[in-house]
């Protein structure tokens, strides 16, 4: 039994096993992720409304601040969050999810950056252009940022930084 899960972990899994553990690796930077975006978002650069659906859900009071002021913060919290998400997301995917040794670790590491640096560009324009043109709320924007950047992530990182 244990030398069947040791086997799973490990970096030749069955790609069904794989793209699960991708799953759990990515499901737990996304955690990061979101945790660092409303801990940024609530204490350092306010950019929740009091009708966000994350405010009311914790019974937070949000303070008002202007629509293109909150998409600017919202963006800066995100860039926090992808730095720190992603240094946790990389240890992940390199220990348990993909073969490394495609490219030298520094360079491996400098690739998994720009790939997760096109997908977060992409994320935060559709992120702050949903909260600065059509009001959307931080949560909802925020949503959608996480969902672009999680189909472009797979398909690079797979095909392009590690060994498959």
């Amino acid at each position: 039994m244990i030398a069947m899960i040791k086997r799973q972990l490990g970096h030749d899994a069955h790609p069904l096993v794989q793209f699960l553990k991708y799953g759990v690796a990515g499901g737990m930077a996304t955690g990061v992720n979101i945790l660092v975006f409303f801990l940024c978002g609530w204490f350092l650069l306010p950019c929740l409304t009091q009708d966000d659906i994350t405010v009311r859900l914790l019974g937070l009071t949000a303070p008002a601040i202007p629509q293109g002021a909150r998409a600017f913060n919202a963006a800066c919290c995100n860039a926090l969050g992808f730095v720190i998400s992603n240094i946790f997301c990389y240890a992940l995917n390199r220990m348990f999810v993909f073969k490394p040794g495609r490219h030298h670790w520094v360079m491996e590491f400098a690739l998994f950056f720009a790939v997760s640096g096109i997908s977060w560009v992409i994320g935060t324009a559709i992120q702050t252009l949903l909260i600065a043109r059509a009001g959307a709320q931080t949560t909802l924007a925020f949503g959608a940022n996480i969902i672009a950047a999680l189909l472009i992530n797979f398909a690079m990182r797979k095909f392009v930084i590690f060994k498959g």
